[in-house]
């Protein structure tokens, strides 16, 4: 936003993402209420630019199902934010549907009770209230196998590109640079706090770093010389060696719709449609041949990612490793597409969920689909200082919904304080005993 790059700044925010620029825009804010100084002390840098990484193609889906509860809090943050300027981050408040099997029925009503204790309201179906519900809103709905659905009522999703660029503008409008094509290439170090940070267009010194890598974060864990494995401890006394980073490819797509609009029975735009049946077979509408041993799909209206009407979602990522080539990104990169069967998968599970979607494997968007996450090791962000001075958002690839972590994370640096939202995110876990354990679900996400 201005050819002048500082040789010296308060903040230098890493990663033009969600997270990196939800911080910067956050941190101006909070600089100016306090009085401690304004957008002009933030910059943001990114090697290519805004948006560049997993923020720009992520489906847009703004949920709150997670088995892991204190995530509900950030996530009712996180809706504040989008909440606060609708338009320009393209925020559509259409809510949430999960639907499962009667094995993950104690697990949304314990979902429920989390997010109501932070004003995150959602109601919780049974039986034959459950199948009531969806075909209420989808009447063309195949119920058959589900016993439990979770509303999120103040969910939605919202338009990446729009989102990304609507963030940029409010950091612009509070005074915060964004600098594109400034690579980082190493951090200058004095008695383990950062003094400055080299780039490919000069050094910039600095009172604090914050990381909003997405998928980078391992490689800028690296130059700080941190280690590329951890001891981690769970509460019943395992102990457990893992890698500090697992990258994963994921598998999302489009489907157009040429002889129908996706609406609800009201005429509405629907919901984000979430469906896990962990015991339930997928079976290829075209051939009959059973796909997988059970069902994970979510989608929503396409929006402003289709070129025509129709759908965006996916499916479960696929793990690949501890290494991963991150450059070239996205639909760029010819490693990391998704693969053929995919678009069976996909097509298959809407057909078998809902009567409009019936064979529409021809309808399928041929596109690149192509994106990669690094989660952290028990698949849960980090939120926590690496440094004296060096501070990291590391999503786990849960990145584009929680727009609220960077205003924390903003409240965090300016206020001195620690936020209680933040503290069981902090990379101590580990070692304490309170790593996150396994949720009661096939997915990474959940």
């Amino acid at each position: 936003m201005t050819n002048a790059m500082p040789k010296s700044v308060g903040y230098v925010v890493v990663g033009a993402g969600i997270h990196g620029l939800s911080t910067a825009w956050h941190l101006a804010m909070e600089l100016k209420a306090k009085g401690k100084g304004s957008g002009a002390d933030v910059v943001v840098l990114d090697k290519t630019g805004v948006g560049a990484g997993a923020s720009g193609i992520a489906c847009g889906c703004v949920r709150n199902l997670y088995m892991t509860e204190p995530l509900h809090a950030i996530l009712r943050h996180s809706v504040d934010v989008w909440s606060y300027d609708p338009v320009a981050f393209g925020f559509q408040q259409v809510g949430y549907v999960s639907a499962g099997e009667a094995n993950q029925a104690e697990d949304y009503e314990r979902l429920a009770a989390s997010q109501k204790r932070v004003g995150y309201h959602s109601e919780v179906f049974h039986g034959k209230d459950a199948k009531k519900f969806l075909r209420n809103i989808w009447p063309d709905f195949k119920t058959d196998g589900i016993d439990v659905v979770l509303h999120e009522k103040i969910s939605g999703y919202a338009g990446t590109r729009q989102a990304v660029n609507g963030l940029a503008q409010k950091c612009k409008d509070h005074g915060v640079r964004i600098f594109s094509d400034v690579e980082v290439k190493g951090y200058d170090t004095t008695s383990g706090r950062v003094s400055a940070v080299r780039t490919n267009q000069g050094d910039i010194r600095c009172d604090a770093v914050v990381w909003g890598l997405g998928a980078w974060t391992p490689k800028h864990w690296a130059m700080l010389g941190k280690s590329d494995t951890i001891e981690a401890r769970y509460a019943d006394g395992e102990v457990q060696k893992k890698d500090m980073w697992t990258y994963w490819r994921l598998l999302e797509g489009e489907v157009y719709t040429p002889d129908f609009t996706y609406r609800t029975a009201e005429d509405r735009d629907p919901p984000v449609l979430h469906v896990e049946l962990m015991n339930t077979p997928l079976v290829d509408q075209m051939t009959g041949k059973e796909l997988s041993d059970n069902v994970y799909i979510y989608w929503k209206n396409g929006a402003e990612r289709m070129d025509r009407p129709g759908i965006q979602g996916g499916t479960m990522p696929i793990k690949i490793g501890p290494k991963a080539v991150t450059d070239p990104y996205g639909h760029a990169n010819d490693e990391y597409q998704a693969d053929s069967w995919f678009a069976d998968y996909m097509t298959s599970a809407m057909g078998q969920l809902m009567d409009r979607f019936q064979k529409c494997r021809p309808n399928f968007r041929e596109r690149r689909n192509g994106g990669i996450g690094a989660f952290t090791p028990d698949n849960v962000p980090i939120f926590d200082w690496v440094a004296p001075n060096v501070y990291m958002i590391a999503d786990s690839n849960h990145g584009f919904k929680m727009t609220g972590a960077g205003k924390l994370v903003a409240r965090m640096l300016v206020g001195g304080n620690r936020v209680s939202e933040l503290m069981p995110f902090a990379l101590d876990r580990f070692q304490k005993g309170k790593t996150f354990g396994k949720s009661n679900s096939h997915c990474p996400w959940v």
